[in-house]
């Protein structure tokens, strides 16, 4: 199980991410963004090597504030081939220094991710060791069956990140958040599976939407880009 260690990161996660988030295809702000920490949720490396995290941030730089999805890759030396998805290094005040990576280029995130919509592992909690998280859920229609292995050659949009793997299969990342209606159903109709999450709002009520959707139909793929 992961261990969350209480240290002092330098630079902090939310400074990597002031630098870092301007330069994403997604990003809504027109500025240098005012981030808060909102939320999120862990998995485990089986190797215990890579941390790995999924942030929700959000940004008050702008007329209205925006909640972000930043999954991130905490690794002991950087990832080979992935010099275009480094976020930043940090010293960590246990570890050393870390090389953060957006992690959906690093595929032990993908993997794990893969695993937790099949139901094979469970989220953890953000903030606390060998605590599950439970307001995370996740679903996968069909025979249950393997997933194929998505590539972790991520592809971003102005609307978020996807992920493909053969078939037309591919994992949608829903980078800006946005509350689910009351009663909508999840996943959405014509998705083969989902990940959804809470995270605070600023006025310190909680929202809960959708943070990653399972296509297994590219058709479906275009009616979820034009919700």
């Amino acid at each position: 199980m992961a261990v969350v260690h209480r240290t002092e990161l330098k630079p902090s996660k939310l400074e990597l991410l002031t630098a870092w988030l301007p330069s994403r295809p997604w990003y809504r702000g027109g500025g240098a963004p005012e981030l808060a920490k909102a939320g999120g949720f862990r998995l485990d490396d089986p190797e215990g090597e890579v941390g790995i995290e999924f942030m929700a941030v959000t940004d008050a730089s702008g007329t209205l504030p925006v909640t972000y999805l930043v999954p991130l890759t905490y690794r002991g030396a950087p990832l080979d081939g992935a010099e275009h998805a480094l976020v930043g290094t940090m010293e960590h005040g246990t570890l050393g220094r870390r090389w953060v990576h957006d992690g959906c280029h690093d595929p032990v995130l993908v993997a794990q991710l893969t695993a937790l919509i099949e139901g094979r592992v469970q989220a953890q909690d953000q903030n606390t060791s060998d605590t599950p998280d439970r307001e995370v859920t996740r679903s996968r229609s069909g025979d249950g069956g393997a997933l194929p292995a998505f590539t972790a050659r991520a592809t971003d949009d102005p609307e978020g990140t996807e992920l493909r793997a053969p078939a037309g299969t591919a994992l949608r990342l829903r980078r800006v958040l946005s509350p689910a209606p009351a009663g909508a159903p999840l996943p959405p109709p014509g998705a083969a599976g989902h990940v959804a999450g809470s995270w605070r709002l600023p006025d310190g009520t909680r929202a809960r939407g959708l943070f990653v959707v399972l296509h297994e139909d590219p058709r479906a793929r275009t009616a979820d880009s034009e919700e």
